[in-house]
């Protein structure tokens, strides 16, 4: 699922802090934000905010959703490449998100759900869901951070 020329730049633990693994919505947001600051903010291009701010709506959601409707959050993984985040959030359920809009969706009007994967299909790329053998599925997204720069 890598992106052509988009080798990962290092492994970056999911971990936040020794003996500490992402376990909320919450924690994973610090995390984002701790391996942006590790990849681009120490650098000479720093991350342009608002591509850091879509990312932590992104991991915010997916975790969040994990949690509320997936059993559970089963794993946590980014890795940050040139131009971005490759994010991967595993839970427990087998139920894939509904489409957003697409054929079949809800009549005008109609709330099938909440806010948080069409706002994942906006702002996300490289949109990808695995069911495993086990059980659960694991949602794979790219998310572009641009650096200062660029121009938006």
């Amino acid at each position: 699922m890598r992106e052509e020329g988009l080798a990962p730049a290092r492994p970056v633990s999911v971990r936040g802090t020794p003996g500490t693994s992402v376990k909320t919505a919450a924690a994973a947001r610090a995390h984002a934000r701790a391996v942006v600051d590790a990849r681009w903010n120490r650098s000479a291009r720093p991350a342009c905010e608002q591509d850091v701010i879509d990312l932590l709506l992104v991991v915010s959601e997916l975790v969040a959703n994990a949690l509320r409707h997936g059993g559970g959050l089963a794993g946590f993984e980014m890795t940050p490449v040139r131009d971005g985040i490759r994010l991967a959030v595993r839970d427990h359920s087998d139920a894939v998100p509904a489409t957003v809009g697409g054929p079949g969706s809800g009549p005008a009007g109609h709330r099938v759900g909440g806010y948080g994967w069409p706002l994942v299909v906006r702002l996300a790329r490289d949109i990808a869901i695995e069911k495993r053998a086990g059980g659960g599925k694991t949602i794979s997204v790219f998310v572009p951070i641009r650096t200062t720069d660029r121009p938006a």
